[in-house]
């Protein structure tokens, strides 16, 4: 894509935003957030499993930790800004990766999908049994959400839902933004060659382990930052709504049907389960088996996801305009 479309498409992407909320309203302006934070959870996630071929079956125990990192540092800590509030998610699922990347780092396939399995059961379990700390099934909730200030200069008033909807996307985009300039960086190679061919990458004298380590810990500190706006929007974490496994699938499922070899492809995935979700739920409250045949047919039929279907059509579409080209010069 040439730089002035790319810039084009940016701005258009940045009015639509703008106005979404003034032609659309609030409830709708809510779906688009909760789609922005299951975006950047899922490609969280696709950071490890598109590009390095790392499967988690518990990445919603980073989640879930950036979650209550931010609920329980706003419910302890007196005049905490918003910022620092939201960072200390990041940094709480940070930490936790810090913890335990020497451990799953030296494993992979099987084993590692279900040592985090393990462990996000045995984080699901502490939340509920720590009742004083995390609420248990009750969950922590209620908090004020401070608002956006710097002093002397202006102040934003977050429990403004407006406001509030373009302070969430605006962080979320701009953590999407780092994770898709780390794929592109010669580091980002790295994790693709860790992905085809791990003894490669070791000839060649990189360190697999080291690096799957750092993609563990960036992809658990932007699955963190997902839960910290989530938090904030919804003004509620429980255990199961940040630990449960359910909480895990959603963005496997998503970066399977958006297309997991792709950058945005778990966001196109995640605005596909959003879209489902909105329209299925008005007509019957089986939501999740209708997802489960969605996921099969993909799987069956379209095992690239939406990403692939689109650079499908992308080639044919180049092949054909090359060859009426080709017509065109030879007649």
């Amino acid at each position: 894509m040439k730089k002035s479309t790319r810039l084009t498409v940016w701005a258009i992407g940045l009015i639509v935003f703008a106005l979404f909320p003034k032609f659309f309203g609030i409830y709708y302006s809510n779906i688009i957030v909760t789609f922005a934070v299951w975006a950047l959870f899922a490609v969280s996630l696709n950071m490890m499993l598109g590009f390095t071929g790392l499967l988690s079956f518990g990445h919603a125990m980073y989640f879930g930790t950036g979650a209550y990192g931010t609920a329980l540092a706003l419910t302890h800590m007196d005049g905490l800004p918003l910022i620092p509030a939201v960072l200390s998610g990041g940094v709480a699922s940070m930490v936790l990766a810090i913890c335990i990347a020497p451990l799953v780092v030296r494993v992979s396939g099987t084993a590692f999908a279900m040592l985090h399995l393990a462990f996000a059961q045995f984080m699901f379990v502490l939340a509920l049994k720590l009742r004083d700390i995390t609420g248990g099934e009750d969950g922590l909730g209620g908090f004020d959400i401070p608002p956006l200030q710097i002093k002397g200069l202006f102040s934003v008033d977050m429990a403004d839902p407006l406001c509030f909807f373009y302070f969430a996307i605006a962080v979320i985009v701009i953590a999407l933004c780092c994770l898709w300039f780390v794929t592109k960086t010669p580091f980002g190679q790295i994790m693709v060659g860790t992905r085809d061919n791990a003894k490669r990458i070791d000839y060649l004298g990189f360190r697999v382990s080291h690096t799957k380590a750092i993609v563990y810990i960036i992809s658990a500190a932007a699955a963190g930052v997902a839960g910290s706006v989530s938090v904030l929007h919804q003004n509620l974490v429980s255990a199961n709504d940040a630990y449960g496994m359910m909480i895990s699938v959603f963005p496997i499922m998503m970066a399977m049907v958006g297309g997991a070899r792709s950058f945005f492809g778990p966001i196109y995935g995640a605005a596909f389960f959003a879209m489902l979700e909105e329209f299925t739920t008005r007509y019957t409250d089986h939501f999740e088996l209708i997802l489960g045949v969605v996921l099969v047919v993909f799987i069956m039929y379209w095992p690239l996801g939406f990403a692939g279907m689109i650079m499908k059509l992308k080639y044919k579409w180049l092949t054909w305009k090359q060859s009426r080209k080709s017509q065109g010069s030879a007649s």
